[in-house]
């Protein structure tokens, strides 16, 4: 059947630019269809009752009519502003990243309701959470995101033998998308070394909710391991870097948060 030629749905601005004299091209991931491309007309205008609705990162329930080439937003009405993520470059930083990943792994009009309710609640965590411990949501979503994705690592039993993985030193494949026993780490030279205790607190985060997981306080050395594991593997999957993690590296360097140590 047809698509209604209006719509209504709660969407999170995901990307925007001008366009035109005074409009906005906006992509919005939404709740009942996925991501969507729609023109905010007159949204640069000052005095357009639509500006304060679709800033970057803002949550808004929109009234959108379908368009031939692009839909148009109509009416919108902020839900969450996640103010302090246009007010930090650091937590704005961390917010890009999570979409771009989002972005990367959704196609138009793909409705996923798990991956929006995903999405809506890191911006509030990156919102909200000390400036100092972004990089634990930052881990938690790339593993929940993976998971809605169909690209979960496999992280209880090697790859190669199917032998439950110990509590002992092991190595990560992004080949192959999990752990390699010790027995089995020649199997993939390019496997990643990783810690008895960065796979624990891996598959903490893969198995348990964020109630649970936001109560952690980790080491910023087990946390940067996680991370050097996590890049490799969306780098394989999406087979090219992420312009944001390059940024937030560079920048969290600049600003002495968490540097790694040096290879």
């Amino acid at each position: 059947m047809p698509r209604e030629r209006t719509y209504r749905t709660e969407a999170i601005v995901i990307r925007r630019s001008d366009f035109g004299e005074a409009d906005r091209l906006l992509t919005l991931f939404s709740v009942d269809r996925g991501k969507v491309r729609a023109v905010g007309k007159g949204a640069r205008k000052p005095q357009s009752r639509k500006t304060g609705h679709v800033e970057l990162f803002m949550r808004s329930k929109f009234l959108i009519a379908e368009g031939r080439d692009l839909d148009i937003v109509t009416q919108a009405e902020m839900v969450e502003a996640y103010a302090p993520l246009r007010d930090d470059l650091l937590r704005a930083t961390y917010a890009s990243y999570a979409v771009e990943l989002l972005d990367r792994f959704t196609v138009d009009d793909d409705p996923h309701r798990d991956i929006y309710d995903l999405l809506a609640a890191a911006l509030g965590w990156f919102a909200n959470a000390p400036s100092g411990e972004l990089m634990l949501p930052a881990r938690y979503y790339e593993l929940r995101l993976l998971s809605l994705t169909g690209f979960q690592p496999r992280l209880f039993n090697c790859l190669h033998c199917g032998e439950p993985i110990l509590e002992q030193d092991q190595a990560f494949s992004a080949d192959l998308g999990g752990l390699l026993c010790p027995n089995c780490m020649a199997t993939d030279p390019r496997a990643l070394p990783v810690s008895a205790v960065a796979v624990k607190v891996m598959r903490y985060l893969q198995t348990r909710p964020w109630d649970t997981v936001g109560q952690l306080r980790l080491r910023p050395a087990v946390l940067h391991e996680i991370e050097r594991v996590m890049h490799a593997y969306l780098t394989h999957i999406l087979e090219r870097d992420l312009k944001s993690a390059d940024f937030l590296h560079r920048l969290r360097r600049e600003a002495g948060l968490f540097a790694p140590p040096e290879e």
